[in-house]
């Protein structure tokens, strides 16, 4: 019956590794609250589950639609996660793009997270039980030029940090996590159109697999999961070098291009 198991609340459900999450959330016996732009999506992808699913059309780059669903978060008892993972990327250098994209972008990335995390953790210590998984990414390690996608990963990554001291100081069981995968197969990449062939094959991962060790990562309490032993090494070198060595990758690194 719905309200007598777990509720998973999901940000971009419709498709990638939202919908993974979902799927996999769905047969630890959680509810779900499925929250993205794409009713259809949704809809489809909450037929194939044998749980309760809530559906929430929702553009979060909209102030009056975060508001809707940090209500609905903060209103449910039963709440125990909350992915955030309602992301997108964009190309082209900050100042010779158009400001729109990367002001949605920091809305999204950043404020919407700042704002549903309040929500869904009043509920959650007060109940000292709960975890927030904040979909992050290896970038948020290596800051590169091209892109502000990567300074938005960096400060999610601080946040989930500071918020996990947070809540060991309080001395409370609630759970936060920085999932950071590398180069992986969703429509992440044709959404920004972007040639996938930056990065070799062997670079890629599932989003089956990112999900899984999520999860997994969870239930032993991980603060930074960091899929793939490849990805694991690049965190490590990130941490090692020093910053003009890291600038000097940086700046000689593929940068992210258009699809031909």
């Amino acid at each position: 019956m719905p309200g007598n198991r777990p509720l998973a609340a999901i940000t971009g459900a419709s498709s990638g590794l939202g919908a993974m999450f979902a799927r996999k959330l769905a047969a630890r016996g959680y509810d779900l609250l499925l929250v993205a732009r794409r009713r259809a999506r949704m809809q489809a992808l909450a037929a194939g589950l044998p749980v309760h699913c809530e559906i929430v059309e929702a553009d979060l780059t909209r102030d009056e639609a975060v508001d809707a669903v940090a209500a609905r978060l903060s209103q449910a008892p039963n709440l125990e996660l909350l992915v955030n993972n309602a992301g997108f990327g964009t190309m082209g250098r900050f100042f010779e793009s158009p400001l729109d994209a990367p002001l949605a972008m920091h809305r999204l990335h950043i404020l919407t997270v700042l704002r549903l995390s309040h929500a869904a953790l009043a509920g959650m210590v007060a109940r000292n039980r709960g975890a927030i998984i904040n979909v992050s990414s290896v970038a948020g390690f290596w800051l590169t030029p091209g892109t502000s996608y990567s300074a938005t990963k960096h400060w999610m990554n601080a946040f989930t940090e500071s918020l996990y001291l947070e809540l060991k100081q309080a001395g409370s069981a609630v759970r936060v996590q920085a999932l950071c995968p590398g180069f992986t197969y969703t429509e992440f990449h044709d959404a920004a159109n972007m040639d996938r062939s930056i990065a070799p094959k062997s670079w890629w991962l599932e989003a089956d697999y990112v999900v899984e060790e999520s999860l997994k990562a969870l239930d032993q309490k991980t603060l930074f999961v960091v899929p793939a032993f490849r990805y694991k090494c690049l965190v490590w070198l990130a941490g090692l070098l020093p910053r003009p060595a890291r600038h000097w990758l940086a700046l000689g690194a593929p940068q992210r291009r258009p699809k031909a």
